[in-house]
């Protein structure tokens, strides 16, 4: 039966709203209780429950550059056995270093491809896999991968979309990723900052007590930290504060 013009408008409409608040989430990194976990899970239980696909996952790279099985929609003890069944060789894998989407649209007839993984794929009842690559520009930093049941794969719309998902994940990732190391540095500025006034002041304690010059004074408080495994702030505050011996900083 063909759809008439206004029931698939109707039908288009119905998922319209869910998949723009799915953007709506995906784009949302900026809270301050930003779980990366919860935030792949919940790209993946989208990806499930409104493209036409048996379950989705979510591979990410870790710092060995090991492939690591971080989010799924269900059955996640049948995706860690096909991540594993992988070893180097299956769609996640060929994905992550092309950089490119890989699509399988049916195991059974080109199990040669990908052998141990397409067993393990049809042994869960597995017949269609496309991984879509988590990409900005050059760098690749994890895989959107969609298996289904029947032959053929997700329809090319369904396709696109689950990619376009994977590439605002992808950037609110990343973006997440630049607002912390810039918050760490931020925090490192300021302790260093921080550090400098109780360093000011033993030196000047150092320098009136030994009659140095202040660089005098701070390359002796410099070297008495080094030779008895102190840190330089921490002696400093003890030098400001009057709890330190002198005698033995300035020896």
């Amino acid at each position: 039966m063909i759809d008439r013009p206004d029931t698939v408008a109707t039908a288009g409409r119905g998922r319209e709203n869910p998949v723009s608040r799915t953007f709506v989430t995906l784009a949302d990194t900026l809270s301050a209780d930003f779980d990366i976990a919860e935030y792949l899970n919940g790209l993946t239980s989208r990806c499930a429950g409104l493209l036409d696909v048996s379950i989705a996952g979510v591979l990410l790279l870790d710092p060995a550059k090991d492939q690591a099985v971080v989010a799924a929609s269900a059955h996640r003890a049948e995706m860690l056995e096909l991540f594993e069944a992988e070893s180097g060789n299956g769609p996640c894998s060929d994905c992550f270093r092309s950089g490119n989407a890989v699509h399988c649209t049916d195991l059974q007839v080109l199990p040669q491809r990908w052998p141990v993984f397409s067993t393990v794929a049809r042994k869960h009842g597995f017949a269609a896999v496309q991984a879509l690559p988590m990409r900005l520009r050059d760098q690749v930093i994890g895989v959107l991968v969609l298996f289904n049941r029947e032959p053929g794969g997700a329809a090319r719309d369904d396709v696109d979309l689950a990619q376009a998902f994977a590439n605002v994940a992808t950037i609110g990732i990343l973006q997440h990723h630049t607002i912390e190391a810039e918050t760490r540095t931020t925090r490192q500025l300021q302790t260093a900052l921080n550090s400098r006034v109780p360093i000011e002041q033993a030196k000047g304690v150092l320098a009136e007590r030994g009659s140095l010059s202040m660089r005098e004074a701070f390359d002796r408080l410099r070297r008495y930290a080094r030779s008895h495994n102190r840190r330089l702030t921490e002696l400093a505050v003890s030098v400001a504060d009057g709890t330190a011996d002198l005698d033995k900083i300035l020896a």
